[in-house]
């Protein structure tokens, strides 16, 4: 006999991120519940993450010291709300609708703002308000001598099992498999937390419309849209991409003393370039100092330097690690055929270009701001090595600044590497040289032994061997799968292309490795991509 569908609603809900798919992750059961549930852990990922209902809803101011909440507009629950606010002697709130002279706050608020506020809620008992608040721990009272919400005991894992428990499933969003309510929970506090991080944001700029799609599930706060190109009041924090943003607003933002967060690509980012309308599927959001300039501590940093790297995470790590050699993943590629090694005696480098006006150079590079500089001193470092120079794309497509003519860089280098994938390249030699490129974390990944001749973000950490002048304060040794737990699971954001749902790093890489590519309507103008390319290919002959 099929199980009778529950008239309560779901606890557990996915949050509305902007253009995200409207996937169910807590669903009715249709045939037995599962075994391993477990109520105790359960209401204690509930109080831990502050997740079910809308959790993403707005945060209302309230009243100092704490209140009494009402629930529902009927005459029987607000008279009730009014006697024990005032048997209490404090300020009443009702959620929902305004009664006769009672604050009101949205229905639809952050329902852990509101609990977090209250000394107690009343409200019918089966309203979804009062299951959070018993399973919150906060006494909850009926109307009209209804029976209240039990808060404790047996009772308590009782109202976790109905509301959590037998007779619902539970989906991964991203994978569409079953999993334990506990799973569940947490996923919702892994999307609470990047909520939570977004509130304050009160301006974005510096987004090309055509990243906009992606990158706003990443920034959304959770109330209204996100605020492309708005005016942030002053308490508010104002987020842009440098190197994209209005130079007279940026001007603005460095004059102003409002709280700043700069925007930069995450680093694993796309398959195909941004210059080929490729949005990015990752980004950093980075409060301090950004991660490309060694003057000050960036939050990479921080990660790096502290002392926050559970076993589990650090197994973690190496488990992705694998991964994304085994699946070729780069910061713009995947997969594609080997390289085949030179025949040719001694030990072969790969010296990765740069675009040579990127902010990493110009604040990280040491002095060096030239792609032949780098090579010349790579030479310098190693006279009987071969080295095979590889172009960025960027670059070679004519888009951004740092071409070398072949002619001139072949006075230096023994071969120019093109075609083919950076993992392939980095397969093919016994060492990577580089200024502050991405590559050289990638060749880590890959056990290549490193040499770093400007200060990127995995320079001092004992990983690599370094004549720049990495900062005195990076005295910290890290693992390899230390630094992979900071650079790619807590520092960045990640963007599932499928359902356009913030998801771990695993989940991109995943989809990344399948073919999985995000829906952009310019990508589906090729006369567009065309123009942009030919445009990269007539500057390249210019120069």
């Amino acid at each position: 006999m099929a199980t009778r569908l529950r008239t309560w609603p779901a606890l557990l809900r996915v949050p509305p991120f902007p253009g995200s798919s409207r996937v169910a992750l807590q669903i009715p059961a249709r045939g037995k519940s599962a075994a391993d549930f477990d109520p105790a852990g359960c209401i204690a990922a509930l109080r831990r993450l502050k997740v079910g209902g809308s959790f993403w809803g707005p945060q209302p101011d309230l009243p100092n010291g704490g209140g009494v909440v009402v629930v529902g507009v009927d005459a029987a629950t607000l008279a009730a709300g009014r006697e024990r606010a005032t048997r209490l002697g404090l300020p009443l709130v009702c959620c929902g609708r305004a009664g006769d002279g009672v604050a009101c706050v949205p229905g639809d608020c952050d329902p852990w703002h509101l609990l977090g506020w209250a000394h107690e809620v009343v409200a019918r008992a089966g309203d979804p308000l009062a299951v959070l608040a018993a399973l919150a721990g906060v006494p909850v009272s009926a109307p009209g001598g209804e029976p209240a919400v039990v808060a404790d005991g047996a009772a308590l894992e009782a109202l976790a099992r109905r509301h959590l428990g037998g007779g619902w499933d539970f989906r991964d969003p991203f994978s569409d498999q079953a999993i334990p309510a506990l799973a569940a929970i947490e996923l919702l506090g892994f999307w609470r937390g990047l909520i939570d991080a977004n509130r304050r944001i009160g301006a974005v700029h510096g987004i090309a419309g055509w990243k906009r799609r992606t990158v706003a599930p990443l920034l959304w706060g959770g109330a209204g849209p996100v605020p492309f190109g708005a005016a942030a009041a002053p308490d508010e924090i104002v987020a842009f991409w440098r190197a994209r943003t209005d130079p007279a607003v940026l001007a603005e933002i460095e004059r102003s003393a409002a709280p700043r967060a700069e925007i930069e690509d995450g680093f694993i980012r796309s398959v195909g370039l941004g210059a080929d309308c490729v949005p990015p599927l990752s980004i950093v959001v980075e409060p301090e100092c950004p991660h490309y300039d060694p003057s000050g501590p960036s939050g990479l940093e921080r990660l790096l330097a502290g002392t926050g790297f559970s076993p589990t995470l650090v197994a973690r790590a190496a488990a992705l690690r694998v991964r994304i050699v085994a699946g070729g993943v780069s910061k713009y590629a995947a997969g594609g055929a080997g390289v085949a090694r030179a025949d040719r005696p001694g030990r072969h480098i790969l010296v990765t270009g740069q675009v040579e006006d990127d902010l990493s150079v110009l604040r990280g590079g040491g002095g060096i701001t030239s792609n032949l500089d780098l090579v010349r001193r790579v030479r310098a470092c190693a006279p009987d090595a071969w080295i095979v120079y590889r172009p960025h794309p960027d670059v070679d497509a004519g888009h951004r600044r740092g071409h070398v003519d072949d002619c001139v860089m072949l006075q230096v280098a023994d071969a120019i590497a093109r075609g083919g994938g950076i993992p392939a390249w980095i397969d093919a030699v016994d060492e990577v040289h580089v200024l502050t490129s991405l590559a050289g974390f990638e060749a880590l990944l890959r056990g290549k032994p490193v040499t770093t001749h400007g200060v990127p973000f995995y320079a001092g950490w004992g990983l690599t061997t370094d004549l720049g002048a990495v900062p005195a304060r990076r005295s910290t040794k890290r693992s390899l799968d230390e630094l992979v737990a900071a650079t790619l699971l807590v520092y960045p954001r990640y963007l599932d292309p499928l359902t356009a749902l913030p998801c771990p790093p695993e989940v991109l890489v995943e989809r990344i490795v399948a073919g999985v590519r995000p829906n952009n309507p310019l990508q589906r103008n090729p006369l567009l991509v065309t123009l942009r390319r030919a445009v990269g290919r007539a500057r390249s002959l210019l120069r």
